[in-house]
């Protein structure tokens, strides 16, 4: 099946190359799940830690010790809900809205290969993604 051979193509170029995260993660001294973290909240915008928990497909306690560490970094502060003090917020400070720029700049940069493609391929390849579902990335800015 044809669009099988395409995802296949797709996701086998992406997890050969999905290493960019991971040594994205270690530059800035974090682990994949805590720019996992920093991706999913958004500036300007607190967000419960059962929200980010439930973003972040793990465990509360697992949520809390990412925040825990990011807060250790002064890249986001925890605050409450003015309507339930026992409601715990997470949000990003100056500095994890500069790093988190700076996370997704990294990120966002075309590898190697794709980089290497003729102007002509780049184009058939843009449209085609084009036609599919736009959702909404943790990479807005």
């Amino acid at each position: 099946m044809l669009a099988a051979d395409a995802w296949r193509a797709i996701f086998e170029f992406f997890w050969h190359s999905g290493t960019r995260h991971v040594m994205v993660s270690q530059e800035l001294g974090m682990t994949p799940g805590h720019v996992k973290a920093l991706l999913e909240l958004q500036p300007g915008d607190a967000r419960t830690m059962g929200a980010l928990a439930d973003a972040l497909h793990c465990d509360a306690s697992n949520a809390t010790w990412l925040v825990d560490r990011l807060e250790e970094q002064a890249l986001v502060e925890r605050g409450t809900v003015p309507t339930d003090r026992r409601v715990k917020t997470v949000s990003l400070t100056p500095l994890g809205v500069k790093t988190r720029s700076a996370v997704i700049e990294r990120l966002l940069e075309p590898p190697e290969e794709l980089l290497a493609l003729e102007r002509d391929d780049l184009e058939e390849l843009r449209a085609a993604l084009g036609k599919l579902p736009r959702r909404p990335a943790p990479f807005a800015q």
